[in-house]
């Protein structure tokens, strides 16, 4: 995690200052592989996407529904991913409202608890209170269920590398070697002071980045991150994505310029291959060139990165900075953009495959997904 290495000891600081430039792009032959996400992020009827569209507040129903959704999925598609609930309580009014993040993790079967480096990919899945029955489709359910459709592409992956690369005896003892990936699904962030609902915002986030940072880990083999945040070595924070009208999405900070740089390069690859269904012209990343004198230091205020990048997380933070996102009405599927929806799930496909390295076990050329 590079913004906190004076916490690290030197044998893992020289190979987090290295990893950057280990970072290996996919050939044009597996971006063609990289598949959209089809008709599962269709909003009407999609597997992934469809049964997210409804209020999700927390305490409710449509948010236990939410839940189980994600539970359902990773158990019946990706089984081998684990499963974490972070539960806590937020205070509403006259009582407590409960607040749940999930957290999905797929990591080498061999290390021991704190020496994965972990790519953590994160939206919010709750609503908000007002108006009555908003469904928050890009707000943030596209983004969830682009980060479902992420975790199912890459598992097949993942899975042969790991098989692979214990074959060959190569059981990691470094952070090259020892790379995971967790998908965080985070509650309460709509809980603005002063809406209806009355709780505080950001509850899910405040609540998950305190118990990561109290967590310790046991000694690792060779090395071991202090606690469960240190292991976030990068968190991708979506959210508001999909809209229509293509809002661009700035690059915020300067410590996560190269992670933008190498999404923007995955985008523009896509596009000039003909992979994207958004027009030719259209560039979701567009700041690749931001000079350090432009950078304000942090993302708009109110959203999920804050509790972390406060601890010194790096955060790459994927959401317009305009206002005009729906809010004024219920949020449904006419909000959305279907085309693209499905270009941000092969945009941060592609990306996490190359940041995990996939290139090592590279498919066969074909025809390209779908």
């Amino acid at each position: 995690m590079r913004a906190r290495l004076g916490l690290l000891p030197a044998s893992i600081l020289a190979l987090v200052v290295d990893f950057t430039s280990a970072y290996k792009a996919l050939s044009d032959n597996f971006l063609r592989l990289i598949p959209s996400g089809g008709a599962d992020l269709d909003a009407t009827n999609g597997a992934l996407l469809a049964p997210l569209l409804v209020p999700r507040l927390p305490g409710s129903a449509g948010q236990t529904a939410a839940q189980h959704h994600f539970v359902r999925f990773f158990r019946t598609e990706l089984p081998r991913w684990e499963l974490e609930w972070q539960n806590s309580t937020t205070r509403a009014g006259d009582g407590d409202v409960p607040i749940a993040n999930l957290v999905f993790r797929r990591e080498p079967p061999w290390v021991r608890p704190g020496q994965a480096n972990l790519l953590t990919l994160a939206a919010h899945y709750d609503t908000r209170p007002s108006p009555p029955g908003f469904v928050g489709a890009t707000d943030s359910a596209a983004s969830c269920a682009v980060l479902m459709h992420v975790a199912r592409s890459l598992d097949r992956y993942a899975q042969q590398m790991y098989d692979e690369m214990e074959a060959l005896g190569e059981h990691g003892g470094t952070l090259a070697m020892d790379m995971g990936v967790q998908v965080v699904f985070l509650d309460g962030k709509e809980a603005a002071a002063g809406r209806p609902w009355a709780g505080p915002a950001l509850a899910g986030s405040r609540a998950l980045a305190a118990a990561w940072e109290a967590e310790k880990r046991g000694p690792a083999a060779a090395y071991g991150f202090p606690t469960a945040l240190n292991q976030v070595r990068l968190l991708v924070l979506l959210d508001r994505l999909g809209r229509r009208g293509g809002p661009e999405v700035p690059s915020y900070v300067q410590t996560a310029a190269w992670a933008y740089r190498a999404l923007a390069t995955v985008e523009a690859r896509l596009r000039r291959l003909a992979l994207l269904e958004t027009p030719a012209a259209q560039r979701f990343l567009p700041q690749t060139g931001k000079r350090a004198d432009e950078f304000g230091g942090a993302p708009p205020r109110g959203n999920d990165h804050e509790p972390f990048m406060a601890r010194g997380v790096d955060v790459l933070a994927l959401f317009p900075d305009d206002d005009d996102d729906e809010h004024a009405a219920l949020g449904g599927e006419d909000s959305l953009d279907p085309a693209a929806v499905r270009d941000w799930a092969r945009i941060m496909t592609g990306f996490a495959l190359e940041w995990l390295d996939m290139m090592e076990v590279e498919p066969v050329s074909t025809e390209g997904g779908s």
